[in-house]
């Protein structure tokens, strides 16, 4: 069991960056899997990064492979997603989810966040 926040979305121009964090309520929150998506209106949500239960492996879509880090500090249960060179693509209701005891992959997460919104524009 465990609840998500997400924040730090906003207004930014294209080339620009901002940092993503998602906030845990669960102490245990080192056994959870966690993943970052991304869903624009008429889209289906996408995956975008996933990182290991301790930090020490993750997944990127090729999309942001070169732009974006996917981060945790389980010490204050935060998983965090940096973006770099935001294209207006990018432009999304960014969600994060985490899995329990699960693995760092593309699907199959059982905890979603509200999510927030990033708007990147030219």
């Amino acid at each position: 069991q465990v609840q998500l926040v997400e924040s730090g979305g906003g207004l930014v121009q294209a080339g620009n960056s901002l940092r993503l964090s998602c906030s845990a309520s669960e102490h245990t929150f080192n056994t959870y899997a966690v993943g970052w998506f991304r869903q624009t209106p008429g889209k289906e949500r996408e995956f975008v990064a996933a990182i290991s239960w301790s930090g020490g492996m993750t997944r990127y879509a090729d999309s942001v492979k070169t732009r974006f880090t996917i981060s945790r500090d389980n010490a204050v249960n935060t998983a965090y997603l940096e973006m770099h060179d935001l294209k207006p693509e990018d432009t999304a209701v960014y969600y994060c989810a985490a899995k329990y005891r699960g693995s760092y992959y593309e699907t199959a997460y059982d905890y979603w966040g509200q999510g927030t919104q990033v708007t990147v524009s030219t």
